[in-house]
Formats: structure tokens, sequence, C-alpha cells
């Protein structure tokens, strides 16, 4: 195996930034508002950012205002405005969207207690299942990652498709990532490995990390 032909595209994955939402109603792919007024958060994750990424949010509002407060916060020359990939976006409840949980917990009496919303393979009225997720998300980052071979990729995307990618590498079943806790403006840190003749392999290097964790190199 030879070293210099080893590929690595190295993924910087940021969960937006707290949505404004008093209520607490599920809001999936509604497009709400975030909060961007944490400034030391964002200039914490700009120090730590690799310069001359490519850049990805989602078609959602909050991933894109997100990327602008970071690049707001840059040191040195801010980097590109992100491209959009709606592909990446956040599951869609349907039909559960802009209800309170304890309106859902009324509609569905013999769903027992969980951290997400619903089994994997449960698909609400009018929207899709993790399972459809982590379908869409996996092509999505397959394709990227072929087209950004060797580069840092920034991506400002949403709880469930940061689930999506970690199952993705870590080879999790779909009801195992929803175990995974990932916290508005945290940094997840994944490597693809390629190297001609041999599979291509992932590398966790972080997971959930808060705003400012420097990482070593490798």
């Amino acid at each position: 195996m030879s070293a210099a032909a080893t590929m690595v595209t190295r993924w910087w994955l940021i969960r937006h930034a707290p949505v404004i939402n008093p209520e607490h109603r599920i809001y999936g792919q509604s497009d709400v508002p975030a909060d961007t007024s944490n400034t030391a958060a964002f200039r914490a994750l700009a120090g730590a950012l690799p310069r001359g990424a490519a850049w990805v949010a989602t078609h959602l509002s909050r991933t894109q205002d997100t990327a602008a407060a970071i690049a707001a916060a840059w040191e040195g020359e801010a980097p590109p405005a992100p491209r959009i990939e709606p592909e990446l976006a956040e599951q869609s409840f349907g039909d559960w969207q802009g209800l309170t949980h304890d309106e859902l917990n009324a509609t569905r009496p013999q769903a027992v207690h969980r951290f997400w919303l619903a089994p994997a393979v449960e698909r609400p009225p009018g929207g899709e299942s993790f399972v459809d997720v982590l379908a869409r998300v996996t092509a999505a980052v397959e394709r990227l990652t072929a087209e950004q071979t060797g580069r840092d990729v920034v991506a400002v995307l949403h709880g469930g498709p940061i689930r999506a990618v970690v199952a993705l590498a870590l080879g999790l079943d779909p009801e195992a990532a929803l175990r995974l806790r990932i916290d508005t403006l945290s940094l997840t840190r994944l490597d693809h490995i390629a190297v001609p003749g041999y599979p291509p392999a992932w590398r966790v290097g972080g997971l959930n990390l808060p705003p400012g964790t420097v990482l070593p190199p490798g």
C-alpha cells in the first residue's frame, strides 16, 4: 500500500445554531429561524475550521444563517458562500410538523418514550422515516466525497443528517444512530480514506465536539 496514493477527504460537520422555537414545536423541514447571537461560539468555530475548504449547507435558512455567522467571525479572507445541497436536509416529519410533542403523543397513545420522535422505520404521514433520511444522505455524501476527494468539506447541517453520516462511517444500523447526541453548534469530524485497490474506509476524529475544539492534524 502506497501512502502517497492515499486520498483523505476530511468532513467537518456542524449542526446549525439553536432555532427560535419557544413552544417547542416539531419543525423538521419547516424553515424556522435560528438564533445567531452567540458570537463567541461562532468565533471559536471560525478559528477551528480549515482554510480553503469546500462549504455546503442545506436549503433551510438555519444552516445558511449559521454558515454566514461563522464567515462573519472569520479572520482573514472569509470562506465562500456554501453550496446548497437539499439532499442533506433534516428529516421531513410531514403532518407532525408544527405539533408540540404533547400533541403528537396524544395522537400516538401506544408509543413508548424515546429520545427521538419515532422508531427509525416509522414514516410520519406525508413525511419520511429516518431510514429514508439515511439513504438520501448517504447518497449525497458519497457523491460529494467523490467530487471533493482529498479536500476539506465543511457542512453546516441538521442533527438527523449528521447522525446519518456518522451511521455511514461507523456502519451503525438506523435505530442505533438515533441514540447519538448532536448538539447545536457542535462539530463532528470524519475522514473518508481511499487507497486504490482497497475498499474505502472511514475514520472518526471527533463527535459532538463543542465550539472551539482544536483537533490534532491527521
